[in-house]
This record gives structure tokens, C-alpha cells and sequence, in this order.
């Protein structure tokens, strides 16, 4: 209580913003971010992220031009709205970044993610496992008497609901890419 007997916070009518705008959802952010092609650099960004006990749910990287060496991070975070903010913020501090950009706050993007999938079964597991990659679009890559590995393109979300149908018909072994993203429109 203040002097005044307000209770803070308690009104609208304040001029002041005394509720405080600390959140403590956490969120999951897709972050893009444009490096220069060089020995270290990886390092670096990840130590940021290890250093301050940042969890990443899934990291890529690759080249993405040649000519002026400059190579694309993605990575999947999740943390509450500051812990981002402070993420982004670092992650601009660092020499070779020369982008960040969150492509979950900036507007609609698009997210894939590639896996390789190996089921091992026979008889009706083995029928119900093609009628399901069937539905899901998932192509198989190689096949055997005893198992097959399926790859799959889409969201995580797919890949999750996926592999959850699997894993009753034999599921032995998964291999994921780490999501891809870029963000919508020009």
C-alpha cells in the first residue's frame, strides 16, 4: 500500500502503467539469422543461448550465399516474451550476425521440417503403416522384408502426429532435420 491508500496497479485511470508487464508464458519464437559464413560463428551463437540457459528445440544452418559467404541459423526457441526480446537483442550484438529477425512476430511464415522414419513389422502393421504414410504423404525410401523408413515433409506439428501413429506399428528409430522457415509475401 502507498500513502495514499491506493493499492498499486488497482486503477485505470493512472497516468502511470503500475501493473507489472513482466510475463510469464512461455512462447515458442522462430528466429532467423543471417551470419557470416566463417569459421566460429555457430559457436558463438549457440554459447549465447548455452550461456544463459536458453533452450533451443531445433537448430539449421546452411549457406545461403555463396558469393558473399553469408550462411542462415534457424532456430526454434522458447522462452517468455523478455527472455525473446533479450535473445534477439544479444543475438544482434554478436560481430558476424547481420540479421535477426523473429519470423513468429514479424508476420505469416512457412515452417518444414524433413525426417526419415524406419518402422520394423509385419503382416497387418506393416499394410497399416503404408495406408497411413499414404494419408500423410510420406514417401518410402527403402524397403526390406522386415521394416521400412519413410521420409516426410511438413510442419513439426505433422511430423509429431506422425510419428505418434507409428510408434504402435513399430516405430524403431527417427531422424530429423530441424526446422526450415521463411516468412510470407515479399
Amino acid at each position: 500500500m502507498s500513502a495514499l491508500k491506493i493499492k498499486k496497479g488497482s486503477t485505470k485511470h493512472s497516468a502511470y502503467n503500475l501493473r507489472p508487464s513482466f510475463s510469464d508464458v512461455q512462447e515458442r519464437h522462430t528466429l532467423a539469422v543471417l551470419v557470416d559464413n566463417e569459421a566460429g560463428v555457430l559457436a558463438r551463437v549457440i554459447g549465447l543461448f548455452s550461456a544463459r540457459g536458453y533452450n533451443i528445440e531445433s537448430l539449421t544452418v546452411a549457406e545461403v550465399d555463396h558469393e558473399g559467404g553469408l550462411s542462415r541459423i534457424t532456430v526454434v526457441t522458447t522462452g517468455t516474451p523478455q527472455v525473446i526480446e533479450q535473445i534477439k537483442a544479444q543475438l544482434g550484438r554478436i560481430v558476424p550476425v547481420h540479421d535477426v529477425h523473429d519470423l513468429t512476430v514479424e508476420g505469416p511464415s512457412v515452417e518444414r521440417e524433413l525426417a526419415l522414419l524406419k518402422v520394423a513389422g509385419g503382416g497387418d502393421k506393416r499394410v497399416e503403416a503404408l495406408r497411413l504414410a499414404d494419408i500423410f504423404r510420406a514417401n518410402v525410401v527403402d524397403s526390406t522384408l522386415e521394416s521400412f523408413v519413410f521420409e516426410i515433409t511438413g510442419t513439426p506439428e505433422k511430423i509429431d502426429a506422425f510419428a505418434d501413429l507409428m510408434r504402435p506399428l513399430g516405430l524403431v528409430e527417427v531422424a530429423r532435420t530441424g526446422v526450415a522457415a521463411l516468412s510470407r509475401g515479399a
